[in-house]
């Protein structure tokens, strides 16, 4: 098939968000790319000579010089791209419907599936037996007054069940609130407004429902844009890491989840439906002073990401964590 028969999508190849791991087959490379959104089962496995290819597919580089450019033999550039295509790696008509699909099927169910709080434990007793565990390694900070609302990390449980059980702490024997908001980050998704989730999040220790009452009216009041987005949640962990502390702590409590979009990225401005921050948080005001009942807020954040991780070449020394945790303590009162 010449380059000209391809459909316009795959003439001028855009790669959706994916991410790369490396594995070995019969002692050679390979390179797999993982959609975070799950929108087919299949992962893409190709040779790790080929990832060259992927980095090349850029959305602004038509096919046919991407593979003059490598050398490459145009049939095997092709098949690359249909592959991609066909799990909806490329931006372009086979992704749009995948994800069609994929937002009616989460609807009729009316939850996202456990992901990543599924690393908790295997049962529910498990999961309980470790809280419980981590709570009791974890000093009281005794505050004097209830603690309304919770800055905690959406880190991994093996490194950092320590800051989510000191958040988490004081909430413990309490009586349970009629909701919990949730304000995570989007790390993945492609909306740049808030996105509101209209159903419900899972973990091993069950099902915490979108509170409906809130949520309709959120959704009422702001429009389409505010949930327009919503594939964006499927492919997020910074939500539903924190949901089995919250089980713990007042059972499966309904929440209003949301994803905040970085404050430092302006919103493009394409077709006006998106929802701003700002927007946001004055609807959300406005409507819990009208449903009234206790509400509590987790902002799920990880503060400062340092060291050689994240690109930085300064050691995280004693000095290093000093400065990070005094920059950490005045943007948190600001």
């Amino acid at each position: 098939m010449p380059f000209s028969d391809l459909p316009e999508h795959l003439l001028m190849p855009a790669l959706r968000q994916f991410q790369p791991f490396g594995l070995k087959k019969d002692n050679k490379p390979y390179v797999g790319l993982r959609d975070p959104f799950m929108l087919t089962e299949e992962t893409i496995v190709i040779p790790a000579q080929a990832f060259t290819v992927i980095q090349r597919i850029d959305g602004e580089t038509t096919s046919e010089n991407i593979a003059k450019a490598l050398g490459a033999p145009p049939d095997k550039i092709i098949d690359l791209l249909k592959r991609l295509d066909s799990v909806g790696l490329l931006w372009g008509p086979t992704a749009k419907k995948l994800e069609e699909e994929a937002i009616a099927n989460l609807r009729s169910k009316g939850v996202f599936p456990v992901r990543s709080s599924g690393s908790l434990g295997e049962s529910a007793d498990e999961c309980l037996d470790q809280l419980k565990q981590w709570f009791e390694e974890t000093e009281d900070p005794e505050f004097e007054t209830p603690i309304k609302a919770i800055v905690a990390p959406h880190l991994d449980y093996a490194r950092g069940w320590p800051n989510y059980a000191s958040a988490y702490f004081s909430w413990k024997n309490t009586t349970p609130p009629d909701r919990v908001v949730i304000l995570g980050t989007n790390h993945f998704g492609n909306g740049d407004g808030v996105v509101l989730s209209t159903i419900g999040h899972a973990s091993p220790l069950g099902v915490c429902p979108a509170d409906t009452n809130v949520v309709d009216k959120l959704e009422k009041q702001l429009g389409e844009g505010a949930t327009i987005d919503l594939i964006d949640h499927a492919a997020e962990h910074s939500i539903e890491l924190h949901l089995p502390w919250l089980q713990y702590c007042f059972g499966n409590l309904p929440i209003v989840a949301a994803l905040i979009p970085n404050p430092l990225v302006e919103m493009i401005d394409d077709d006006g439906k998106r929802t701003t921050t700002d927007e946001f948080i004055n609807s959300l005001q406005s409507i819990l002073q009208e449903v009234g009942g206790k509400t509590l807020y987790v902002s799920s954040a990880d503060l400062s990401h340092v060291g050689k991780q994240f690109g930085e070449p300064r050691p995280v020394d004693e000095q290093r964590k000093f400065d990070v945790e005094r920059h950490d303590r005045e943007m948190m009162a600001k």
